[in-house]
């Protein structure tokens, strides 16, 4: 098992870097044996993704308070652009989330309070469309990462799909709406 992982892994790179591209491995999730990877659905961060596009931006009221920026692979992009829902496999959306937090520098310069900024980080949630190997939560895939690090919750991944099964099918289980 190990040899046919390191096989796969070898050529993904290999197809990644003629195709310029980035491919996400994945691993057997039962085993636990991959710490880098979301329990349940074994996604991992993938390299450059905080180089990738703007989709939009949010702002998270309540027991969540924070903003959150959304990016998009070169998939996800060119699905977002054209309108195509169901989003392709491939797609892969990637949500940042810091504290909002408010400004005491900016408002001193603004003589009130009136400016709101991206504090500390909180998590980063990665979605990853695979119809196949996601047939049970709507060919999607998720993960869950603090400090760079998955979050090891089979609990929380669990929430994941329930949340986004409230949206009508017509979003493919997605929130966010692509910010011209």
């Amino acid at each position: 098992m190990k040899t046919k992982l390191l096989v796969v892994t070898a050529i993904a790179s290999i197809l990644s870097g003629i195709a310029g591209v980035s491919i996400v491995a994945y691993a057997d999730s039962s085993t636990g044996a991959d710490k880098d990877r979301s329990p349940i659905f074994g996604v991992a961060l993938p390299e450059g993704y905080r180089e990738w596009q703007f989709v939009s931006i949010a702002h998270e009221e309540g027991d969540k308070a924070d903003i959150r920026v959304i990016l998009g692979n070169d998939i996800a992009m060119k699905a977002y652009r054209d309108g195509t829902i169901p989003f392709p496999d491939g797609t892969i959306i990637a949500r940042l989330a810091y504290k909002y937090e408010s400004s005491a520098r900016n408002n001193a310069v603004f003589g009130r309070v009136q400016s709101y900024i991206a504090g500390e980080p909180t998590n980063v949630q990665i979605e990853v469309k695979d119809s196949k190997r996601y047939a049970s939560t709507g060919g999607w895939g998720y993960g869950q990462f603090e400090n760079g690090k998955a979050n090891p919750s089979e609990q929380l991944m669990n929430t994941c799909f329930a949340c986004h099964t409230k949206l009508p099918p017509q979003d493919d289980f997605i929130f966010t709406k692509y910010s011209k």
